[in-house]
């Protein structure tokens, strides 16, 4: 048994509000996130909101940034910057109807700059919203069913769930799984509601958050299922994860990780990535009392003093493994079994057509970086909108930022493959191996903690070091590349076996040596260089590999054994 009373508390929810942070005193008076954020809207003076009400809006999925490619030009004309705000949707598996994809197209023609993003968390984004358009957004967005609350802010996520293109009835039962958790976890205040919908306040003496209460969480909590030999959800950076264990009779259960997270802080040692650990295994019928006693403890011994420290993966590591385990396992009035065995063998996705045991066809096409938009040659987001009105199944987003036309039938792929061939996407994932497990975030010019360039630039490095794998006949070689404009870790940098963090313009940490499907953390290999470097860099490196690698051996293993990093 664990008891509250060995731990350091000084730090959490048990505190003064005066003695944490000032985030906790914002969520605490906000109303349960309705803060002034209707009031807010209706001012016509400003583009944004005031800083309060932008971090209750995150809750509701709404992030306020603005043009950095105009904003020194802006500057001197002495005007606001060029507000906007991203729209983020929930949605759980990353599963999609054609009606809510037409939708989706219909809101990013009418509000979202004509693009669409897919993100590394199997679901989309809209750039480029005007404050006067979120509430129309958010509204067409319920029109079919879909809905934005706590894509962001400090809470449970967006959870992911395995998007395989050999789709099986355990996939959709995963699937389904994800959604229901996801509608669990959310917050359940009436804000969004009030606020995005224009539903009356009903007064009422219950308690509008009766897990969260009035602060919810420290920071934000990620939660993904994967299914094996697939990791392509990257289980181990998750706050908490579920890996998928089947049997004779389908589905048994999970292995349950916790502690996983990618951000860190340059120049801050205080702050890292972290694996997940694998802590034992729940039959699925536990499922939902294991993740509110794992939720639990983070709401209530997490870090709420010092916001660099708040995420799960320090809880765990300041409380211990074993203490938080114990916790659980209190709250859970039950211990958990031992590990079952499982074993990953990719992280990334497999293109083209894929038969699913049903007898009905899934095909991958890859997105590079998730960017939907109609370039010259390649119509994609016309493409999209021409497929899904002739297309009777759904639509699956992969946790790679690449999209699943799902449930073909076996008549109608003939039809799919004319409208892609139509749009000039037909073998579309015939690009280097490289290039197909690649991955960045938004970057510049609207992500406000950007510091360089990632998905506006990695295609462009991506072409360069494909000349390197050509001369060294590596063309065909699966190694992962990630690429993010700050030490924050969106695309899950620090799993990939060579990864770019920005430092300023132009200039990268070079990360290497990590894991081809997720389970070891790369190392810091060079800090703050350029593309001259980089290249230089890794054409030794490349040739090496090829003339040295052992059979089957990953890039990322062999830099590690090729003596590149410490021991």
């Amino acid at each position: 048994m664990t008891d509250s009373t060995t731990v350091d508390r000084s730090t959490d929810v048990s505190q003064a509000l005066e003695n944490l942070g000032p985030d906790e005193a914002l969520k605490h008076n906000s109303d349960y996130l309705r803060g002034t954020i209707n009031h807010s809207l209706l001012d016509r003076i400003t583009g944004g909101v005031p800083f309060e009400d932008n971090k209750l809006m995150k809750f509701h999925g709404i992030y306020q940034q603005d043009d950095r490619d105009i904003r020194d030009e802006r500057r001197r004309q002495k005007l606001e910057p060029a507000i906007t705000f991203m729209v983020r949707v929930r949605l759980p598996g990353g599963v999609c109807t054609t009606e809510q994809w037409l939708k989706i197209d219909a809101l990013a023609r009418a509000h979202g700059g004509n693009q669409i993003r897919l993100t590394t968390r199997q679901t989309f984004q809209f750039h480029w919203v005007v404050k006067e358009d979120i509430r129309a957004t958010i509204q067409g967005l319920h029109d079919v069913l879909l809905d934005t609350i706590a894509a962001c802010g400090d809470d449970a996520r967006t959870v992911m769930a395995t998007a395989n293109p050999e789709d099986s009835a355990l996939h959709a039962e995963v699937a389904a799984l994800s959604k229901q958790l996801s509608d669990h976890v959310i917050p359940k205040t009436r804000a969004y509601h009030e606020i995005w919908y224009g539903e009356e306040r009903v007064a009422s003496s219950e308690n509008e958050e009766p897990f969260y209460g009035k602060t919810y969480l420290p920071r934000k909590f990620k939660i993904g299922f994967v299914i094996p030999p697939s990791n392509d959800v990257d289980v181990y950076t998750q706050d908490m994860g579920f890996i998928a264990v089947t049997g004779p009779d389908g589905l048994e259960g999970f292995n349950v990780t916790i502690g996983g997270g990618m951000g860190r802080t340059d120049n801050e040692p205080r702050t890292y990535p972290r694996l997940g650990d694998v802590i034992g295994f729940i039959p699925k019928e536990r499922l939902i009392e294991t993740a509110d006693a794992i939720v639990g403890v983070q709401r209530d011994f997490g870090n709420r003093k010092e916001r660099a420290r708040a995420r799960f993966k320090y809880t765990v590591d300041d409380k211990g493994l074993d203490w938080i385990k114990g916790e659980i396992e209190r709250r859970m009035g039950a211990p958990f079994e031992a590990v079952r065995p499982y074993r990953f063998t990719s992280n990334g996705d497999v293109f083209g057509w894929q038969r699913t045991d049903n007898g009905h066809y899934n095909y991958t096409l890859f997105v590079e970086n998730g960017r939907v938009i109609d370039r010259s040659g390649q119509p994609l987001l016309e493409a999209l909108r021409a497929i899904a009105r002739n297309h009777a199944g759904k639509f699956r987003l992969s946790a790679n930022q690449n999209l699943i036309i799902a449930d073909v039938e076996p008549e109608d792929r003939a039809r799919i493959d004319a409208l892609l061939a139509e749009y000039g996407l037909a073998g579309n994932g015939r690009t280097s191996a490289l290039r197909l497990n690649s991955m960045a975030c938004v970057a510049l010019p609207t992500c406000p903690l950007a510091m360089a360039e990632a998905e506006r630039y990695l295609p462009e490095l991506v072409t360069k070091v494909e000349a390197i794998l050509a001369e060294n006949g590596l063309t065909d070689d699966a190694i992962t590349m990630r690429m993010t404009g700050c030490p924050n870790g969106c695309a899950r940098p620090y799993v990939a076996e060579i990864a770019f963090t920005g430092r300023a313009p132009g200039k990268y940490n070079l990360y290497i040596g990590g894991g081809f499907h997720g389970e070891r953390l790369n190392t810091l290999y060079r800090e703050n260089i350029g593309e001259p470097a980089i290249l230089e860099i890794l054409s030794e490196m490349l040739g090496r590999y090829a003339a040295e690698r052992g059979e089957g051996e990953r890039f990322g293993d062999f830099v590690m054994r090729a003596g590149y990093l410490p021991g």
